[in-house]
């Protein structure tokens, strides 16, 4: 196949796939333009703005909804592509065979509920005088606990037995941090994977089982 042949296919098959996630895709965007935001930033500012966007206790009992919301519009650390790269791994196959609104229901489920569950945890640890109650200004933002609950539900889009490798490895990712020292994101990420994994009421019969050792299919545009 000649070049110039090859490299319009490249392009058309990467936009195809993209237009199959779009929920995917679009949440990607606004993370770039985020991120792009954050580093016209000074430090100092960058620290109190996301503050004032994070899950923290102090935020949570002000502005519970705003923050949950705003907290999953940007990533602490600055650094866009890897999330690039794990949104077209995960969140890109799991909209693709659940459908948008499946999908965002998981991501909502799983970030909202983590984000509370792991919240308690710290206002227990603090109340138990375990955690300082510099602790209820935190910083919390950012996108891994949606990232884990979809990293879990596509345990059910594999088949049999590779599934039971992958949620070995789902498990062994998301437990093995609560073994040793474990912070509230700790917890909360294996809150999420918990969450991911308690939504195969809500995917059942939506999923389309893929054998691994096959390519997936690129959707035509």
């Amino acid at each position: 196949m000649k070049r110039h042949t090859r490299v319009p296919r490249a392009l058309a098959a990467v936009r195809s796939y993209v237009r199959s996630a779009p929920g995917t895709y679009a949440w990607l965007g606004v993370l770039f333009v985020t991120t792009v935001a954050l580093h016209h930033m000074s430090p100092e500012f960058e620290q109190d703005f996301l503050r004032q966007r994070s899950t923290n206790l102090h935020e949570l009992s002000q502005n519970p909804v705003r923050v949950l919301v705003a907290s999953a519009m940007w990533i602490d650390g600055g650094r866009w592509l890897p999330y690039a790269v794990l949104y077209t791994v995960f969140h890109a196959s799991a909209e693709r065979r659940l459908g948008t609104a499946r999908w965002l229901l998981v991501c909502v489920l799983a970030h909202v509920l983590a984000t509370l569950i792991s919240e308690g945890a710290l206002l227990w640890a603090i109340e138990q005088g375990v955690a300082p109650h510099s602790e209820y200004n935190t910083l919390d933002i950012g996108v891994s606990y949606a990232l884990a609950g979809i990293v879990a539900v596509l345990t059910y889009e594999i088949r049999t037995p590779w599934r039971y490798g992958y949620l070995a490895a789902v498990l062994l990712v998301y437990t093995l941090p609560l073994t040793s020292g474990p912070t509230f994101t700790d917890v909360g990420h294996f809150v999420a994977a918990l969450v991911g994994l308690g939504c195969l009421p809500l995917v059942r019969g939506r999923t389309q089982v893929r054998n691994p050792k096959e390519t997936a299919p690129v959707p035509r545009g």
